[in-house]
């Protein structure tokens, strides 16, 4: 593949800035500065160094990017009425990429964005229970009756009422916060539990999935590679 994809891959950033590290000599081929970004590489058989660390260490073909999703964005590969999460990554790194799930438009937060089906599969998979934490802002005070019946399990007009969740308010910037744990992913599903205990929700953010939290330091529409440590926590379903 040309240098430049491997990058790409590795989430090192976009198309013009890793042209600039290739210029400024940033990247090494077994032991040689690379002069050309459309250098054909081979990660499984040549060392490729990047400001000295070696990124072939370890390569592996999956991909796995952590987003803080903006508001008016939406899920999908593509859409003819609204930009994509995909219209926010390099175009270098988008071959095989899909969302983990999806938020809606008007929500923000943690998204994951891969290519390893395997993991996708495990998190998304009904059995796995994956816990999901949301940041709910709401029109009205939560009651403590309405955490009991979020608790409990909700009818939100499906067939069977939601499965019990985990509810408390948190306090942040002075102000009561509903947090909102849920094991499922329904449609709307935590828009139509607030629904259903007289409420609204005026702002929506996911702010857990499994054991990966969202990097406060990525600004909405920022995203990087998932460590390794992030990883294994996805895999592992630890809390």
């Amino acid at each position: 593949m040309r240098l430049d994809k491997f990058l790409g891959d590795c989430g090192l950033g976009t198309r013009k800035q890793l042209k600039e590290y290739i210029k400024n000599g940033m990247v090494k081929v077994d032991g040689t500065v690379a002069a050309k970004p459309e250098m054909q590489v081979n990660p499984e058989e040549n060392e490729i160094l990047f400001s000295g660390e070696n990124l072939t260490e370890g390569y592996a073909r999956n991909r796995c990017f952590i987003m803080n999703k903006p508001q008016g964005v939406v899920c999908a590969a593509r859409d003819k009425d609204s930009d994509t999460v995909f219209d926010l990554m390099d175009e270098t790194i988008l071959k095989d990429l899909s969302t983990v799930g999806r938020l809606d438009k008007d929500t923000e937060g943690l998204l994951i964005i891969t290519n390893d089906g395997k993991l996708t599969h495990s998190l998304l998979s009904p059995k796995k229970h994956v816990e999901k934490e949301y940041e709910v802002h709401t029109l009205k005070p939560v009651t403590e009756e309405a955490i009991k019946r979020l608790e409990e399990g909700i009818d939100i007009g499906d067939e069977t009422p939601t499965l019990p969740a985990k509810a408390f308010i948190q306090e942040k910037d002075g102000k009561e916060v509903l947090h909102l744990i849920i094991h499922e992913g329904r449609f709307h599903q935590v828009k139509r539990m607030l629904q259903a205990v007289d409420n609204e929700v005026t702002f929506l953010r996911r702010v857990r999935m499994g054991g990966l939290i969202l990097d406060e330091s990525l600004s909405p529409g920022e995203y990087r590679k998932l460590t390794d440590e992030e990883l294994q926590l996805l895999k592992e379903n630890k809390k």
